[in-house]
């Protein structure tokens, strides 16, 4: 075989890998989406395990009572309802906390591997 096919062969092998399923060829899998609803002063749930690059919407659903979602490097506006959505880029544990009511218990944690 001529080294110029034996280039095309390689970068067809390249493209074709690149154009193919996540986890098709055993490589990276795709992220997830994952809830944590704020509700009766709480985390619900109270411990997640996530992947690295996956997705957390925190949905505020606690009939208007104000919190906050505050970890290492985030802190979300203080709000009533609605929701905010973080991705998750390294793993770790991620220990969370409203801070309006941290002393009632609402703490939290994400695992990320």
């Amino acid at each position: 075989m001529s080294r110029r096919r034996t280039g095309l062969t390689a970068i067809l092998a390249v493209a074709a890998a690149a154009l193919a399923p996540a986890g098709a060829l055993g490589g990276a899998r795709s992220s997830s989406g994952h809830t944590v609803v704020l509700k009766n002063l709480r985390f619900h749930p109270a411990s997640l395990t996530i992947h690295r690059g996956d997705t957390v919407t925190f949905s505020w659903q606690d009939g208007g009572t104000e919190h906050n979602v505050t970890f290492r490097g985030f802190h979300s506006r203080t709000q009533g309802h609605g929701s905010y959505t973080v991705r998750f880029t390294h793993s770790g544990t991620f220990n969370y906390r409203c801070t309006i009511h941290e002393a009632s218990g609402m703490r939290a944690r994400i695992v990320v591997h």
